[in-house]
C-alpha cells in the first residue's frame, strides 16, 4: 500500500496544485502584477516538481527499488588507478549520504602506496539500484598526478559494477557441493582482533567463477553471512538477464579497464569536463560530480535508456 501511494499520490498532488495555479491565472487581471509575478515563481516551482514526477517513471523495474551492490575495481596503472578507485568509492558515499541513504562497507582491499584495489559497499535506500545502475561500467580520469615529481597528465581507469540487492523471499538455491570457502585474517588498521584471527570469508561459486569476500565484521559467521547474501544477488542478476551471453559480453566489457571502453571521462586537465559517451551529456563541473552530484548524468542514461527501449528494431 505504501509502496502505491507513494507512485499516485505525487502525481494527485501535482494536479490539484496545477488546477490552483489555473485558477488564480481566472481571477487575476492583467493589472494584477503582484499576483502574475507569484505565478511566476510557483509555476518555476511546478514545472520543477513535474520533472522530478517525469524522472520517477524512469525507475519502472522491478529490481529499481532494490538496494544496490557496487564495486570498485582499480584498473591498470598502479598507484594511480587505486587512487582513482578510491575517489570513486568517495564520490558515491557522498552521493548516498545526501540523499539520506545508508552505506555498509562489505569489504575493501587497500592500495599498496596509495587508494584502494578493490572494495565492495551496499547502499541501502528506495530505489538505490534504479539510479545506481547507471554507474556500471569502466570510468576513466584524466589529471596532472599528484604521485608524478614531473607533473605530468595521466590517464587512469577503474570499473564499477552494480547488482540489486535481493529480498529474503526469492529463493536462490546454492549448492554446498558448488562452493569453496576459504577464510583469511582481515586486513585494516589494526587492534585487538584484526589481523589476530581468520575471520575473513572468500566464497567462490566453482560453476560460475563468481567470486565474493567480506571482512567487515569481527564474527566469521557474520562474514560468511553476509558474503552469502552478495554471492546470491550476483547468481541472481544472472538469472535475471537469462541470456547468459549478455552477461558474459557485459563482463568481458569490465574485464579490458583501459583505453576504448570507458563509459564516462572525468578531465580535470587541461580542461574541466565529464562526458558520459553513452548519452552524450557533459558538464563542466567535475570537481562537484566527484562530490557526489552525479544525479544530471543518472537522470540523462535513463532517459536515453528510454529512448533506445522505444526505438523501433
Amino acid at each position: 500500500m505504501k509502496s502505491l501511494k507513494s507512485c499516485v499520490e505525487p502525481f494527485w498532488k501535482l494536479e490539484s496544485e496545477f488546477k490552483g495555479l489555473e485558477e488564480i491565472v481566472g481571477i487575476a487581471g492583467p493589472e494584477d502584477a503582484a499576483s502574475l509575478e507569484n505565478f511566476k515563481k510557483d509555476i518555476t516551482v511546478l514545472r520543477y516538481k513535474a520533472d522530478e514526477l517525469e524522472f520517477s517513471t524512469l525507475l519502472g523495474e522491478d529490481a529499481d527499488s532494490s538496494n544496490a551492490i557496487l564495486s570498485i575495481n582499480a584498473g591498470a596503472g598502479g598507484t594511480e588507478s587505486c587512487d582513482w578507485a578510491a575517489m570513486l568509492l568517495r564520490m558515491y558515499t557522498r552521493w548516498a549520504e545526501d540523499r539520506g541513504f545508508g552505506v555498509t562497507s562489505i569489504d575493501t582491499t587497500v592500495g599498496e602506496e596509495a587508494g584502494i584495489k578493490n572494495a565492495t559497499i551496499i547502499i541501502k535506500g528506495d530505489y538505490a539500484y534504479g539510479h545506481l545502475k547507471s554507474e556500471t561500467g569502466v570510468h576513466r580520469l584524466v589529471r596532472i598526478s599528484p604521485f608524478d615529481s614531473n607533473k605530468r597528465r595521466h590517464t587512469s581507469f577503474a570499473s564499477v559494477d552494480v547488482i540489486p540487492e535481493v529480498s529474503d523471499d526469492i529463493q536462490i538455491e546454492v549448492k554446498e557441493s558448488d562452493l569453496r570457502i576459504d577464510t583469511y585474517r582481515a586486513g585494516g588498521a589494526g587492534g585487538q582482533h584484526v589481523n589476530k584471527t581468520d575471520s575473513a570469508v572468500r566464497i567462490t561459486h566453482i560453476p560460475t567463477g563468481i567470486v565474493v569476500q567480506c571482512q567487515n565484521e569481527r564474527s566469521q559467521f557474520k562474514n560468511k553471512s553476509t558474503a552469502m547474501k552478495v554471492l546470491k544477488a550476483k547468481l541472481y542478476e544472472v538469472q535475471r538477464t537469462r541470456k547468459a551471453k549478455d552477461l558474459e559480453t557485459a563482463y568481458e566489457a569490465k574485464k579490458d579497464i583501459a583505453f576504448g571502453s570507458q563509459i564516462r571521462s572525468y578531465v580535470l586537465h587541461p580542461y574541466s569536463m565529464v562526458k558520459d559517451h553513452r548519452t552524450g551529456f557533459e558538464t563542466g563541473k567535475s570537481q562537484a560530480v566527484l562530490d557526489g552530484e552525479i544525479n544530471p548524468l543518472m537522470e540523462a542514461y535513463l532517459k536515453w535508456v528510454k529512448g533506445q527501449e522505444s526505438k523501433p528494431r
